[in-house]
Order: C-alpha cells, then structure tokens, then sequence
C-alpha cells in the first residue's frame, strides 16, 4: 500500500492520538485512524466498543465480534477501541446505539461525513 495518508490531525485541528494498539486498529494497522485516498470507508472515527453498538454492527452486515485470524482480526469485545467508518458511526447514531467516542484520535476527515456537534455528543471523557 503507497503511504499517502491524509495529514494526521485530529477533529480539532491537533495532532492525532492513536485510538488502539491492541488490538492494532487503523485502515494502516499502525495503532491510529488515519485515512488516505485508498481508504474509501473512511475509517476515520476512533470508537470505544459498546456490547450495544457490536451487536447493531453485526445485525447491520459488519460482525466486529467473530475473530477472523486469516485477516490478523482477533474480534471485538466491549471496551476495546477501533476506527469506524464515520458512515456507519453516523447511521448507528441516527439509530441510537452509537459507541463513545475519543475525539484526540478521531481524524478530521470524519467531519467530511459526521458534524463535530455529533461527535462530541459521544466523546468519551475517560
């Protein structure tokens, strides 16, 4: 994959934090919700699981939850962080069931589909 990531700023305009190490989350794998012109999803919104949210993922088409090791993808279970495509966070908030949010690692291209007074509706504090 050609490294043309999008700069690495967060939805204040501020350096990226990185939203999970483990599991290793990204569209990059490198800890952190970048996105570039290969990343389609956007995968840019830096979510904290909610058994509520997994269980509406899954019921919509994307299975977090089962762990596909031919892929590296260990499963998600509640409380574990990972970059959302910002469509689905947006749909899953217009449903209800939207997971917490870290704002320092959500990327600021999110804001291209997610207004920030949304976003900062589910910030997480922790």
């Amino acid at each position: 994959m050609t490294d043309r990531k999008a700069p690495s700023l967060n939805v204040f305009g501020g350096r990226l934090d990185p939203c999970s190490a483990a599991p290793l989350t990204g569209f990059y794998r490198n800890g952190c919700c970048d996105t570039g012109p290969e990343d389609a999803g956007s995968h840019t919104v830096c979510a904290v699981m909610t058994a509520e949210f997994l269980a509406y993922s899954k019921y919509v088409g994307n299975d977090l939850t089962t762990p596909r090791p031919e892929f590296g993808f260990p499963g998600l279970t509640p409380g574990d962080c990972w970059c959302l495509c910002a469509a689905r966070f947006l749909q899953a908030h217009d449903e209800g069931c939207a997971p917490r949010v870290k704002l320092t690692a959500t990327h600021r291209a999110a804001l291209e589909v997610v207004p920030l007074e949304v976003l900062t509706l589910h910030a997480d504090d922790g």
